[in-house]
Parts: structure tokens; C-alpha cells; sequence
């Protein structure tokens, strides 16, 4: 607190400082955190839609593409050995795909003038973006406990200790925090919620479908075999097999011999990392003069 005159009547005014810039942005990011949860709260079928279709690709590509697909090194039509090999895919696939949501609610608020209202009031410039994707981090760590749920009703297992295979989960968890920032900027770049939900799944499928995520790069052609070891998602696709014990033995872990293969889990926290300074600072500069 600061007492300042003024100087047309000489009255003492007291006045308050705000607080310092980085308590200030995580409070204001909480709170706008806060709000979009109730939000998501008020409107559950939202979240059910988003865990139902990470459902349908794991049982799709369960008992519809499970026997047909031979995974290296393991017996023809061994189904269990795909499950395993499957599913570090599908759940890397399910954060990223968060990226299209992340974008319709920005999209939406920028829509209803709701973003210009907040960047009138007296708050941090990047906690509305901030909250919006911690909120969304919630939800996508919901979804990965439903799916991870379903995935061991289906005969999904772990071979290492509990601290390895919550690493793995907290990998996936800042793949999907990394990809939200994406959605971020896509939300505030289109003019709609439905431009955005497209824009934030159209270049999705290749990166996810050119990857390791559902079969070895090894059958790819050399082109894309490269193009998928040094794809963000399959570092850490890799790294969620390796700290769950879902590696197969008879599929190599690189083929070209690309860095972020042989090193899966530093390079897929390079990735995240990278990812989440280059889109915030985007996403912000964007925020500052976006308008509905």
C-alpha cells in the first residue's frame, strides 16, 4: 500500500500496487482456470463426446485391426502383443487430439466478445490462454485414466515399477499441455468455433498416423521413415513404451538411427518443451491483438 496526493484537492489517496508479476499471472491464470472448469462441469456432455471416441479407437483398433496386424518379433496373430504395442499410441494420440477442443473454446469466447471483455480488466495478459489450457489439462488427464482403465479391462499391461509408469502418464500429460498452446493459437486465428475444431484436426492425422504410434516404421518407405522418427509424437510414443515395458523385441528402436529414437524420453521433453515456448509466445502476441 502507497499514499499519493492529489493535486487538486490535497486529499490523501490510498492506493494499492499490484502484486508482482508472476503471482499475479498464476492467480489470475487459476482463476480463469477455475471458471472453465465449472464451465465443463455445466456441460457434461462435452467431456463424455471426448471420452468416447478415444474408447471407440481403442476398441476399433483392438479386435477390428489387432488380428491382422503382425508386430515384428512376435507370434502371427499374438492380439496381445499388438494391445501392448498399441496402446502407448492411442493414448498419445487422445492428447494431442485435446488440441481441437482447445481451439473451439478459445474460438468460442472470441466469438461471444468474451476474450475482449477479459483483456479489458486489469489481469495478466497470458492467463486467459494460460487458464484455458490448464483447464484442459484436467480434462485431458481425465480421459487418460478412463482410457488407461479401459485399456486394462482389454488386456493391456505394464512391465515396470509404478514410478516408471507415472512417468509416462506426466510425458503424455505435457505432449497434450504442449499441443493445447497449438490449439491456443488456432483458436485465436480463426473467425469460428467450427473453423477451429477443422484447423485443429486436419493436420493432426498425418502427424499422428506418420509416426510409431500404430505400426513400425520399419515397413514405411525410407522417405517416411524418416519424416517419423524425427516427428515430435513419435519421440514420445517411444518413450511412453519404453518407461511402460511395452517395447517388443523384435521391432527396432530406430531404424535410420535418428537421435530422438535412441533417446526418447530427453527428446520428447525437448519436444514438449519447445513446442510450449515457441506456441505461448505466438499465442499471447496473438491474444494482444485478436479481436471477436
Amino acid at each position: 500500500m502507497s499514499t499519493v496526493t492529489e493535486a487538486t484537492g490535497g486529499a490523501p489517496v490510498r492506493t494499492v500496487r499490484p502484486r508482482g508479476g508472476i503471482t499475479r499471472s498464476v492467480r489470475d491464470s487459476l482463476v480463469v482456470a477455475q471458471r472453465n472448469l465449472i464451465r465443463m462441469l455445466r456441460i457434461p456432455e462435452v467431456v463424455i463426446f471426448g471420452l468416447i471416441q478415444p474408447i471407440m479407437f481403442v476398441v476399433l483398433f483392438t479386435y477390428v485391426f489387432g488380428g491382422s496386424i503382425n508386430v515384428p518379433g512376435a507370434p502371427v496373430g499374438d492380439a496381445q502383443a499388438y494391445h501392448e504395442f498399441l496402446m502407448a499410441g492411442i493414448f498419445a494420440q487422445t492428447v494431442t487430439f485435446a488440441t481441437a477442443g482447445a481451439g473451439a473454446g478459445i474460438a468460442d469466447d472470441m466469438h461471444k466478445g468474451l476474450i475482449d471483455r477479459f483483456r479489458s480488466l486489469p489481469m495478466s495478459r497470458g492467463a486467459v490462454l494460460t487458464g484455458r489450457t490448464l483447464a484442459d489439462l484436467v480434462q485431458t488427464a481425465l480421459t487418460l485414466v478412463v482410457l488407461a482403465v479401459v485399456a486394462l479391462l482389454i488386456g493391456w499391461r505394464t512391465h515396470e515399477n509404478l514410478a516408471e509408469v507415472l512417468a509416462g502418464f506426466a510425458l503424455l500429460l505435457l505432449l497434450g499441455y504442449a499441443f493445447s498452446w497449438i490449439g491456443a493459437l488456432i483458436g485465436l486465428t480463426v473467425r469460428t468455433p467450427e473453423a477451429a475444431t477443422s484447423g485443429g484436426l486436419i493436420w493432426l492425422f498425418p502427424l499422428t498416423f506418420i509416426s510409431n504410434a500404430f505400426v513400425p516404421v520399419n515397413g514405411m518407405p525410407p522417405f517416411l521413415q524418416h519424416v517419423a522418427e524425427w516427428n515430435p509424437f513419435s519421440a514420445t510414443v517411444a518413450a511412453v513404451r519404453l518407461l511402460f515395458g511395452n517395447t517388443i523385441e523384435g521391432v527396432p528402436r530406430s531404424v535410420t538411427g535418428a537421435w530422438p529414437m535412441e533417446h526418447p524420453v530427453v527428446a520428447s521433453v525437448i519436444w514438449s518443451v519447445l513446442i510450449i515456448v515457441v506456441f505461448r509466445t505466438l499465442a499471447v502476441r496473438k491474444y494482444r491483438s485478436a479481436t471477436a
